[in-house]
């Protein structure tokens, strides 16, 4: 897969969630409340550095085979693929946190991505004793945008789902699995920034008694 030399991939404020959220997160907000949106797949070359930074993320053979050198770069049709994939997430881990029902459109949307995760086992013929993976889906950056679907079912269907939050940072629009409890921001750096501002309001208050003086 292609590398290239600059992208917003390597500035993504939050990684290390889960597979989901982390597609999720590859459009953030860089400034904070008057910062502007950035999407990190922007173009085919940045879905494959994306996938680069996730390969522990996936089943060995699919790493193996997503790692290796293909000669085929990513198409804008799989960058739409993810969009589309990344678009139907965030729908549902809004409405995860709200407490609501998701859209039987998002729904469709992911439980048809995850079908492309379908995957087996094969005596491999030229290697005794060997096998080999195959996947219902031929394409690997496709059979890959399945295990990224089936992920979040594991996710929103699972235990976690009830710690799936979403930032409360005033222009964050990242989310998160609250890992323990004294977690209330996606990063200090959100924490860091509503500190300030707090502490900023308070001081351009003014004290008690001295309204109107």
């Amino acid at each position: 897969m292609s590398s290239p030399t600059a992208s917003a991939v390597d500035d993504l404020p939050l990684t290390g969630e889960s597979l989901a959220l982390d597609l999720v997160n590859t459009t953030f907000i860089r400034g904070g409340a008057r910062g502007v949106l950035v999407d990190a797949l922007h173009e085919p070359a940045d879905l494959d550095r994306w996938l680069r930074t996730r390969l522990a993320d996936f089943g060995e053979p699919l790493r193996r085979l997503l790692d290796g050198p293909s000669g085929v770069e990513a198409t804008q049709g799989h960058l739409d693929r993810y969009r589309e994939l990344r678009a139907a997430l965030r729908d549902l881990a809004a409405t995860t946190v709200d407490g609501t029902a998701p859209q039987p459109a998002t729904v469709a949307a992911v439980n048809a991505a995850a079908r492309l995760s379908a995957g087996w086992l094969e005596l491999d013929p030229d290697r005794p004793g060997s096998s080999v993976p195959r996947w219902t889906e031929p394409d690997l950056r496709l059979a890959a945008l399945g295990e990224i679907a089936a992920a979040a079912v594991a996710l929103f269907a699972g235990p976690s789902a009830a710690q799936v939050r979403a930032c409360p940072a005033p222009g964050c629009i990242l989310y998160f699995v609250k890992s323990h409890s004294r977690r209330e921001w996606c990063t200090s750096i959100c924490g860091n920034r509503v500190r300030v501002a707090r502490h900023t309001r308070r001081h351009r208050e003014p004290a008690p008694g001295q309204v109107g003086a």
